[in-house]
């Protein structure tokens, strides 16, 4: 885990960083908000420790420009203790705020406890996205990307791809296919099957007579490119 402490009075930063390292982290530094910026945006961080009272840039204006290029957890050191500086701070993308003078074992706590949320957050995310080729579903979202580019699918549609992508290279059969999307009361056609896998072909393949991702086993049913 690497971390950015930011501050102007050097021997808090020393302090810090000595803290930190000790527990294990890596710990980068900077004296004045510009120079945070600056190395927010060359490193990516898992937290950045910020000073709200700084020359240069302040604390206030250097977490408004970082939050710009990354939502990288931040907690912001004060000397100020009012509940409207505090608030400053969280509307300006602060996700934790520690007065001075501060406990260093509180501070390292906020750091675990922040961590800890922070990585349980990306690891969810990380799960809710698949990607295979130029293909990518985010099941939170449920959006349907190719190439970056947002592709429209129906509620079914989405269904489909995300069962299926999740599952690359398993062939699923029409009644399979019935069975898990539509539900087993489901008493329509089967052949609906065979016309959301052309409409799916169309949206996300260059060329649907020449599948690339949604393809077929003859005689057995359809699966996603692995």
């Amino acid at each position: 885990m690497k971390i950015l402490v930011v501050d102007d009075e050097k021997v808090i930063v020393k302090g810090i960083k000595f803290n930190l390292e000790n527990e294990g982290y890596e710990v980068d530094v900077a004296y004045d908000g510009a120079e945070a910026v600056e190395k927010a945006k060359q490193t990516e961080y898992n937290l950045v420790i910020l000073d709200v009272m700084m020359p240069k840039m302040d604390g206030l204006e250097a977490c408004m420009h970082i939050r710009q290029f990354s939502n990288v957890p931040v907690i912001f050191l004060s000397a100020k203790t009012d509940d409207m500086d505090k608030l400053m701070g969280f509307e300006n993308g602060a996700d934790d705020y520690v007065t001075k003078p501060f406990n260093i074992l509180e501070l390292k706590a906020r750091v675990r406890a922040l961590l800890r949320r922070s990585q349980a957050g990306k690891n969810e995310r990380e799960e809710s996205r698949v990607t295979i080729g130029e293909i990518t579903i985010d099941a939170n979202e449920r959006n349907t990307y190719k190439n970056g580019r947002v592709i429209d699918l129906t509620a079914r549609e989405f269904d489909i791809v995300e069962l299926m992508m999740h599952n690359p290279g398993r062939v699923y059969s029409r009644e399979n296919l019935l069975n898990l999307i539509w539900g087993s009361d489901y008493t329509g056609d089967i052949r609906t099957v065979d016309v959301h896998m052309r409409r799916l072909r169309e949206k996300l393949e260059d060329n649907p007579a020449q599948p690339e991702y949604v393809l077929t086993k003859w005689g057995v049913g359809y699966y996603f490119k692995a």
